[in-house]
């Protein structure tokens, strides 16, 4: 019975330790219902109820859905490029083309300056 407690007493202390770690190093984005400084504090004073509390309620998991909107550029927006035309996006292109080369030739003028050791 003794060693069955040491052993209980071990695993808890060491899932408590967990729990502070993962709520600590969490981003305040994934943090759910209150503050991070909060779920820190629930985490630290209640030790093993703390924690699942933390696992179960307070830590956001990666495919909720959360307040952080991901903003992507037009190129990778599939919406936008079903909108444009494929002589808009022929005409996008040819100008991006002829702006890197013009990049390119300013860049090329001169001799290319020698690395300071």
């Amino acid at each position: 019975m003794a060693r069955l407690l040491i052993v209980g007493g071990f695993l808890a202390a060491i899932f408590w330790v967990y729990s502070i770690v993962d709520c600590a190093v969490q981003p305040s984005t994934r943090h759910r219902g209150v503050r991070k400084a909060v779920w820190v504090a629930i985490v630290v004073l209640i030790p093993v109820i703390g924690g699942i509390l933390w696992f179960v309620i307070g830590r956001r998991r990666a495919n909720d859905p959360g307040d952080a909107i991901r903003i992507v550029g037009p190129d990778d927006d599939p919406k936008f490029l079903r909108t444009i035309s494929k002589s808009e996006q022929d005409a996008r292109i040819r100008r991006l083309e002829e702006e890197l080369a013009r990049l390119e030739d300013e860049t090329d003028d001169g001799p290319a300056p020698e690395p300071r050791p």
